[in-house]
């Protein structure tokens, strides 16, 4: 049923839509036994939406009666009309004011999307508030709940090829962008101490969706004929939908103290031959224009395969797609992941 063969290519901004909602039998069955309502916070990002609308055909398929609601500040209005034709119940909240997030209604699940992180270079300042005084009003005020927060690998060291941090590893954040996401999690991890909230703190290394991501990145460099910048010689990643996913089954395994859980894809990636292979698949020469630096955001996702399995989407095919889709113009929705960086100033 919801395990079915993947395509081969993807051809269509339809195609690529439906095959992010589409939930696997697993995700199914744990909606089928979640106990409570949903809330997705942030939710108009660019996962948010394919995370509700996934949400919405996991419990269609589930045969269970269960709200996801949505709730985002809604700058872009398509984003909304897009969850409420879905059947996501949608709250326009700026959950920087606090009363506005005490209005809220409670519910039993939330996954909390918010934070900001490009623009952080000369508004510091925003990005501290967004990633810390943001997560304070939303734990205080749902306190009683099941929260999955997002986080990311940036607040690892960067670590050479082999040597991905696990859950385990003492966080490191490199500049101020990373250390506000530090600084997100230890106030969800403070209320999990204080008032015994069941947490999950989802850290994710670079998600796939085909009109963003790294691989987008680098494909496109080289269609228009530009160097592409390697500084960062290693990455990881998962396809969208795989993450998603995750996100999901992540409320099962939120706890007091706070859980930590790696989300990215089993394979460490060389950025240089990533590259020569979208090359290839895209007929054209590629440049690079750095010195690959040893270390880069990695993380070791050994824990999540424990969890979740594998991801249902391989790097190889993630590759494969990528060229296709960049080879028939398919849309960008122009938001690179400067995943190149490596010194922290976003």
């Amino acid at each position: 049923m919801t395990d079915s063969p993947l395509p081969s290519l993807i051809d269509a901004e339809t195609q690529l839509d439906a095959l992010l909602c589409r939930p696997s039998d697993a995700l199914v069955e744990f909606m089928r036994g979640l106990d409570g309502d949903l809330m997705i916070l942030g939710i108009a990002g660019k996962m948010g939406v394919s995370l509700g609308q996934l949400a919405v055909s996991a419990i269609g398929a589930a045969g269970v009666t269960k709200q996801i609601i949505g709730v985002a500040r809604f700058s872009n209005p398509a984003a909304r009309e897009q969850l409420e034709t879905s059947g996501v119940k949608t709250i326009r909240c700026d959950l920087l004011d606090r009363e506005s997030v005490s209005a809220l209604p409670k519910v039993r699940n939330v996954l909390f999307m918010a934070g900001r992180k490009f623009g952080t270079a000369g508004d510091e300042s925003l990005t501290w508030a967004m990633n810390t005084i943001v997560p304070a009003n939303v734990a205080d005020h749902f306190r009683d709940s099941n929260i999955v927060a997002f986080s990311t690998g940036c607040v690892y060291p960067l670590a050479r090829v082999g040597e991905a941090p696990s859950e385990n590893a003492a966080p490191a954040p490199v500049g101020e962008y990373a250390q506000s996401c530090l600084g997100r999690e230890r106030v969800f991890e403070y209320a999990s101490k204080a008032w015994g909230t069941a947490v999950c703190l989802y850290r994710l290394n670079y998600a796939i969706d085909l009109r963003y991501g790294v691989l987008h990145d680098i494909a496109d460099r080289i269609w228009r004929g530009e160097p592409v910048d390697n500084g960062s010689g290693a990455f990881n990643m998962i396809w969208q939908g795989d993450a998603n996913q995750q996100a999901l089954q992540c409320l099962g395994h939120c706890s007091s103290p706070a859980r930590v859980i790696n989300v990215t894809g089993p394979e460490t990636l060389s950025t240089e031959e990533v590259a020569n292979e979208l090359g290839e698949l895209l007929g054209k020469p590629v440049r690079f224009s750095s010195t690959p630096s040893e270390r880069s955001y990695l993380s070791n996702s050994t824990k999540a395969t424990e969890l979740f399995g594998r991801p249902s989407v391989s790097a190889q095919q993630l590759i494969r797609w990528q060229a296709h889709w960049t080879k028939i113009g398919g849309r960008s929705l122009g938001k690179p992941t400067h995943f190149e960086v490596n010194d922290g100033t976003y």
